[in-house]
């Protein structure tokens, strides 16, 4: 059982540094809100190209 529990919290470990990591990358919550919302945007983007109507 003690085995698991190690394993579970190297695991949370490297879960929250990957996000931290993520989250420095794009400066802020905010700055990722943006970068999301600018992804969302080239997604309709395409979409409205593809349409055959």
């Amino acid at each position: 059982m003690n085995e698991f529990r190690n394993l579970r919290d190297t695991v949370l470990a490297i879960l929250l540094l990957v996000a931290m990591v993520g989250m420095y990358g794009c400066n802020t919550v905010e700055g990722f809100g943006r970068d999301l919302e600018k992804l969302g945007d080239k997604i309709e983007k395409k979409a409205e190209q593809k349409k055959n109507y």
